[in-house]
């Protein structure tokens, strides 16, 4: 039986629950691609790469190397960057991309949301005024606030702020999500946090937060999605996963 080989460009939640569901239909070779940002990654359920390729064309040529038969961008909504490599290298390499793209979250009642277009425009919104500020950010995106020097920060990570911020008032939790609601409300009512920045990461894992400064009465300024290439794309694991199984069905070996 043809074997088809699939390449993951993960990192998210998702990337490792297609990889599952998709290692569980016994005739895919898988390999799930890490960027590496974070330090201690969770484990995966199928072969993991970690490190970047060296662009689209090194993307590419990592594919005709590898004979990779589909390519799938399951990376975070704000990694632009790899995303457009992605395109890129599919289209050098002829082989086909499709993405799982997990929906925004959507304004509700009772939410303050400022939203905006960057990093620095985030930090430039919190104003001249000494505010209680919750950074749900990486760490990779946190060096714009060191121009806002006036705010009272909290921040968490997944990994340690390392070096810290060049910051008079900074404190820093490490911690994984999922986070609930509940833990949420407690967290930003205990720290008297006045005003949340996020990204609109969509999906469920970190909403907590979100749902939590509606219920308090928080505002949140909330960084826009950027513009990624337009590829076949799936909002759902499930959904993905089935396109998948479709277009590359189970050979039935024939009896004598």
């Amino acid at each position: 039986m043809a074997v088809h080989s699939i390449l993951i460009l993960g990192g998210t939640t998702e990337a490792r629950q297609l990889a599952d569901a998709l290692r569980d239909m016994n005739r895919f070779r898988l390999k799930l691609s890490l960027a590496g940002r974070t330090k201690v990654p969770v484990e995966q359920p199928v072969p993991v790469r970690v490190g970047g390729f060296g662009g689209a064309e090194g993307l590419s040529n990592h594919m005709k190397a590898n004979a990779i038969d589909l390519l799938i961008d399951a990376t975070h909504p704000y990694a632009a960057r790899i995303s457009a490599n992605a395109a890129k290298a599919a289209d050098i390499s002829g082989v086909p991309l499709i993405a799982l793209r997990r929906p925004g979250w959507e304004r509700q009642a009772g939410d303050l949301w400022t939203e905006v277009e960057s990093v620095e425009a985030a930090a430039a919104a919190l104003g001249h005024e000494p505010r209680r500020a919750f950074l749900a950010l990486g760490r990779q995106e946190l060096l714009p606030f060191e121009a806002a020097p006036q705010h009272d920060y909290l921040v968490r990570s997944v990994d340690p702020v390392e070096p810290p911020l060049t910051l008079p008032h900074v404190r820093y939790l490490t911690a994984r999500g999922p986070f609930n609601e509940a833990d949420e409300r407690a967290l930003l009512a205990d720290s008297h946090i006045e005003v949340i920045v996020s990204k609109n990461s969509g999906g469920a894992a970190s909403y907590g937060k979100i749902a939590a400064a509606r219920a308090l009465g928080l505002p949140v300024v909330m960084i826009r999605r950027p513009a990624l290439p337009e590829v076949p794309s799936f909002q759902t694991v499930k959904a993905l996963a089935a396109h998948v199984d479709q277009a590359f069905p189970a050979i039935q070996e024939r009896g004598e």
